[in-house]
This record gives structure tokens, sequence and C-alpha cells, in this order.
């Protein structure tokens, strides 16, 4: 093979840096990636997001141009928006976690480590993995209703990011949240009410900082992890953060959980909802799916 045909022959990839993710500064990337990444296999191009929303028209843009391979750089907003934007399409999808929770790259074994995870992306091992639809808009590691939603939306208005200042806003609200209401239908089948301090519908094991609401969700078994909290009090509240952080929360009498292709959840009134973190508001009626192996990513 000559140069010249080992140049036509590389793979066009995008890296797509969401400057104000995470805790971490951005100084340096470019830098990491510019020497990292194996220039026999791939030829890169990175762009920086401005806004939300950004990187979904970036990739419709560059998909034209004959990319193929996209990389979230980034926290799990970045993640979601990127592949929102490749599901169910031959693109792949590839992760450097820059963010404060990465859920989705911790749950597939992606380091945090940026040049090592740029290692993982010039192995160039691509999967097929599950994502998840909540009325509608993907999502890769979990949605729901309740406490963690309310929480993500206050710290959403927070100047601070990161874990610390996410528990800070968590213990703030914890005495006065009260738990809502729920008619919940899964699979087709009949209707139930429970009232819960949050509902979660997982895809992946955990929130993110290895925070384990489903430890034994499968990303490739066509099937969502359901996990219904009951009620907690104070008293109770330490015994269940600490079986979020050791895998073993299912073990815990406080919660419900179950698999199912589709859940739908309905509530007195539109409230928020978290997916991937991101909290948003949505009508009574919660619509959750499972799509099957629809997301091609780079793996370890």
């Amino acid at each position: 093979m000559t140069e010249t045909d080992s140049i036509l022959s590389r793979k066009k990839i995008l890296f797509i840096i969401n400057p104000i993710s995470g805790t971490r500064g951005k100084e340096n990337i470019l830098h990491l990636i510019n020497t990292n990444v194996d220039l026999d296999i791939f030829e890169p191009e990175i762009l920086f997001t401005r806004k939300k929303g950004d990187a979904i028209q970036i990739i419709k843009e560059k998909r034209e141009e004959g990319f193929k391979y996209f990389v979230a750089v980034g926290g799990d907003g970045t993640v979601n928006e990127v592949g929102s934007a490749v599901v169910d399409t031959d693109c792949v999808m590839g992760i450097i976690p820059l963010g404060s929770g990465n859920g989705l790259a911790r749950h597939l074994k992606i380091p945090i480590d940026v040049e090592k995870s740029i290692r993982i992306i010039n192995q160039l091992k691509v999967d097929k993995i599950d994502y998840g639809l909540v009325n509608g808009q993907p999502f890769f590691c979990t949605c729901g209703v309740g406490f963690d939603a309310h929480i993500g939306y206050r710290f959403a208005k927070q100047e601070g990011r990161g874990f610390f200042n996410y528990v800070k806003v968590a213990l703030q609200d914890f005495i006065n949240y009260k738990p809502k209401k729920y008619k919940l239908k899964i699979d087709g089948g009949e209707k139930f009410k429970v009232k819960a301090f949050l509902i979660t519908c997982a895809n992946a094991s955990q929130y993110g900082n290895n925070a384990y609401i489903a430890p034994n969700a499968d990303m490739k078994d066509g099937l969502l992890d359901l996990a219904i909290m009951s009620p907690i009090n104070i008293l109770q509240a330490p015994a269940v953060g600490a079986m979020l952080f050791t895998k073993t929360i299912d073990k815990s009498t406080v919660l419900r959980t179950g698999k199912a292709s589709k859940v739908v959840i309905k509530r007195k009134r539109e409230d928020v909802v978290h997916y991937d973190g991101e909290p948003t508001i949505m009508g009574q009626k919660i619509k959750i799916k499972i799509v099957k192996q629809g997301l091609n990513i780079i793996v370890p």
C-alpha cells in the first residue's frame, strides 16, 4: 500500500468537545488528542460545542461529509447528545469521559484517564448496545422521576459542578422532599399504584460516580431494569446511600426491582424527569421503552 492509499483509507473521526462539562479543565485536551490518536487509522477533526443541542447539528452536517466515527468528549450530557444523533445508523460513538458522573463510560469500563480512553478508541472494538426512549428522547444510562429528578433540576441551577456539590444539594432538599403517588403499567399489564421516593428505569447499572441503582443491568438484554424506591426517612438514608455505592441496593427492603421492555408512568401533573442526569419538564404521562442494540459504540 502506498502512502497515498494509506491516507485515503483512514477513517474520518470527529471529536466533539463540551468545554464546560465536569470539573476538569480542557486546556490540555487538544494536545492529548493530537498526540495519542493513531493517524494510521484515523483522520481526526476536533470541534467545540457552544450550547446544548450543538452536537446533534454538528453530527448531522458531518455525516454528509462522510464522517462515521464521533467521539463525545465531555460528561453524560455530551454523551447523550452524541448518542442521540447516531442511534439507529451505521455511525459509531466513542467516549472520552470528562464529566462529573460519567455513567455510561463507567458502566462500559472506559477509563476516566484521557490517554487511556484514546487508546481504547485506537483499538476500534465496536459493540452494539441497547438504548432507552423516554417520551421519544433517547437515554443510555437511566431515566426516572422522583427525588433524583428533583435534585438534578436543582443541581442544574447551581453554579458549582461536581459530585460534592450534588451531594450538598441532595442533603439540603432531603428533609423537605415529599414522595409522590404514581400509576404504573409494565409491559402492557395491569395498572398499579405506588407512592415512591423515586422510580428509575435503567439501561446501565449506575447513575454515574459509581452510584449503582441497578447493579445487574445488562445493556444487551433488550430490557430495562426497573427500580421503585419506597419513601425513606432520615434514619434510613445513610444505609440506602451506602448500598448505592457498594452495588447492594437491590438487596434493600426499600427497593422493588424488576425488568421490562416498556413502562408507562402517570402522575397528577407535569413535573421533572431526568434522563442521563439531564433534568427536563415532562407531562403527566411518561412512556419509557428499550430499543435493542440500537447504538454502535467503541468499547475496551
